[in-house]
């Protein structure tokens, strides 16, 4: 938690430093241009993504299969929209990595394989803790029955 909170004090001064670098070098107009230009295409590419991709996970609905792919690319299109929507250089290069399709697709990659290694995990010490206390799950029988009242 500690960490978090001090990437989120952090972050807002990196980006001031490298605005400060960047504007240094081409000028404080052409560098407010990019961030303006980069906060468009964010929007522009956070549309058309999204809706490209709710349209492949509604087709897959329809076939009834589960669109886990394309929740995964939904949650980093968001994220990555997120992160062009604001000011500065270092946001929107992790927002581009998150919106480009080839980038995209290797991030989802990677959380599908810790995703599955976590359920692992858990499912592993759950059986595990079920060994040790003893508890067995109950049998059951499958049957019908008739209620009669006298």
């Amino acid at each position: 938690m500690r960490v978090f909170l001090l990437l989120f004090l952090l972050f807002p001064v990196v980006e001031l430093y490298v605005f400060t670098q960047v504007q240094a070098a081409i000028g404080f107009f052409p560098a407010l241009l990019l961030i303006i230009a980069g906060v468009l295409l964010g929007s522009l590419l956070l549309r058309i993504a999204g809706i490209a991709t709710a349209l492949r996970a509604r087709e897959r609905l329809a076939r009834g299969e589960l669109p886990e792919q394309e929740m995964f690319e939904g949650l980093l299109i968001a994220v990555g929209g997120g992160l062009l929507l604001l000011p500065g250089f270092i946001s929107d290069f992790f927002g581009l990595f998150c919106l480009l399709p080839f980038t995209r697709r290797l991030l989802v990659n990677k959380l599908r394989q810790r995703a599955a290694e976590q359920a692992l995990r858990q499912r592993a010490f759950a059986d595990d803790l079920q060994a040790r206390s003893g508890q067995r799950p109950p049998n059951v029988i499958e049957g019908e029955f008739e209620h009669r009242d006298s």
